[in-house]
């Protein structure tokens, strides 16, 4: 009886947290369990044009429409490009937040470095689509950079940004990071700011330098955070229908 009337007080006193947790769970549940039903189009024989039939009312095909895909002339091109760009995604967008979480902590100006802050992360709640036009207006062939090009004599003919095989695997990292450097720079700050500052005051009484203090406590105490980080954002990479 002990027992039960124990683990009934602890069940009320996480009961916030609790239903904290169940909302987590529905969220999960609602926006990314359920629409995975639709995933039975893949092997099915459903016409989204006309719609006479409904998916689960088709003709069931199974791998049909996989087999075509993998067969197509253009599918190790596309995996070659969906990989190479992921992966060089990861390389990039990896290091750079904790760089640039780094120097934030370090500036000495709180509002500026604040300004900095909300600047850097901004970008994450903009939309690809957003994007895709502030890039067309910038990079385009009339576009700003390369109007800027052209008056300072730099080129004669415009660069083609947007169309050239050559520039789009660098033009698709750059607004990669760009746009997701920021938010991941919160989380490195986060961890940094749970470092206790005693460790940095001992380290600095035994003579250490910063550059000392940053590569023996700093990154070695954000080890748990970048193997996180890490894990998402190779989940994250290969994303890239989107963008």
């Amino acid at each position: 009886m002990k027992g039960k009337k124990k683990k009934n007080s602890l069940f009320r006193r996480q009961l916030p947290l609790q239903m904290f947790v169940l909302a987590g769970i529905l969220y999960l549940f609602i926006f990314s369990y359920i629409p995975m039903f639709g995933l039975i189009m893949g092997f099915k024989n459903y016409d989204i044009v006309t719609g006479v039939k409904g998916i689960f009312t088709s003709e069931w095909v199974g791998l049909k429409y996989f087999k075509e895909f993998v067969n197509d002339f253009n599918f190790w091109k596309l995996i070659k490009n969906t990989v190479g760009i992921s992966v060089l995604k990861m390389i990039f967008t990896f290091p750079l937040p904790i760089v640039f979480a780094i120097m934030l902590n370090e500036m000495g100006s709180y509002h500026f470095k604040k300004l900095v802050q909300t600047c850097s992360y901004l970008p994450h709640f903009v939309s690809w689509v957003i994007i895709s036009g502030i890039s067309f207006r910038f990079l385009s062939s009339t576009g700003i950079v390369n109007s800027f090009l052209s008056f300072i004599g730099f080129t004669k003919e415009a660069i083609p940004f947007l169309n050239s095989p050559k520039l789009y695997w660098g033009l698709a990292v750059f607004l990669d990071v760009w746009k997701e450097m920021g938010w991941w720079t919160i989380v490195f700050l986060a961890a940094i700011s749970g470092v206790s500052q005693d460790l940095f005051e001992a380290a600095s009484i035994d003579g250490a330098t910063s550059t000392q203090q940053l590569f023996r406590i700093t990154l070695p105490l954000l080890r748990p955070t970048t193997e996180l980080v890490v894990l998402l954002q190779l989940i994250a990479c290969f994303k890239v229908f989107g963008q």
